[in-house]
């Protein structure tokens, strides 16, 4: 669902949308793909293709085969953002080893007139939902100045996440419009998936873009909507059966490659 700026850069308040939902609205259900300890570990192959991800939901991140870039998924289009910083869109046929997808229903939205930092932008997140016990998706269209990373494609045999964290490029989109969108995750699921946010961005021509280090938001709409549900879909395939899912280091490594 867009929001288009000018329609609301003069509001201050957190509103409920309005006519979006009925009051019996569906379940919010999160939907992932294997397990973030498992691709820290090097399990960078999987089953899930594009195409099945599409009919868990509209709305998701994660990555591709071998690492093969980061994936960005909006208003029912899945986007590759390579290493090179260039964004595309993905086949249908294109496989992932990790991703975290849902049906995107916003009940919040805010509007930055003013810039925010992106911990600006958390916390009003965190103001409204008040518990850190609780799921959440998260969109903002806007204004903005990234730094984005992505991992290079790899070749077997995989060395594990932190490992290969020397090799990353990092890109700079000072001043662009575009999207960002992310989950907001318990800590309790460390490991699980990636405990507190995790974002991924797009520029508004759908040409760059990646996983997001840091960014300011100089304008844009911010809307975002609590997860009620999470149903994992794990592996079977030997590298999965034979990986170490917790490492005495989890959460640090964790910290360590997704911050």
């Amino acid at each position: 669902m867009n929001y288009p700026l000018t329609d609301c850069l003069c509001e201050k308040q957190l509103v409920s949308t309005v006519n979006a939902f009925s009051n019996a609205k569906p379940e919010s259900v999160i939907y992932q793909t294997s397990l973030m300890s498992a691709l820290l570990s090097g399990v960078y192959d999987g089953n899930t293709t594009v195409a099945s991800l599409l009919t868990k939901g509209d709305f998701g991140l994660g990555t591709f085969n071998q690492l093969d870039g980061e994936l960005i998924a909006f208003d029912s289009r899945v986007y590759q953002l390579r290493a090179d910083g260039s964004a595309s869109t993905a086949r249908p046929d294109q496989k992932t080893p990790f991703a975290v997808m849902t049906f995107f229903k916003p009940e919040y939205r805010h509007c930055f007139s003013q810039p925010a930092s992106r911990q600006d932008v958390h916390q009003v997140i965190d103001r409204q939902l008040q518990s850190d016990n609780k799921f959440c998706a998260l969109r903002i269209d806007g204004l903005f100045s990234a730094d984005t990373r992505t991992v290079p494609c790899q070749h077997r045999p995989y060395r594990s996440m932190p490992e290969i964290l020397g090799d990353q490029p990092v890109f700079n989109f000072n001043r662009r419009h575009g999207v960002v969108i992310g989950f907001r995750t318990p800590q309790y699921m460390q490991g699980i998936n990636v405990a507190g946010y995790h974002e991924h961005f797009i520029t508004d021509d759908r040409r760059g873009g990646g996983h997001l280090l840091d960014y300011s938001l100089q304008e844009g709409v911010l809307t975002f909507g609590v997860i009620s549900k999470l149903v994992i879909d794990l592996p079977q395939d030997s590298d999965f059966l034979q990986a170490n899912l917790t490492p005495e280091n989890l959460d640090s490594a964790i910290r360590s490659v997704e911050s």
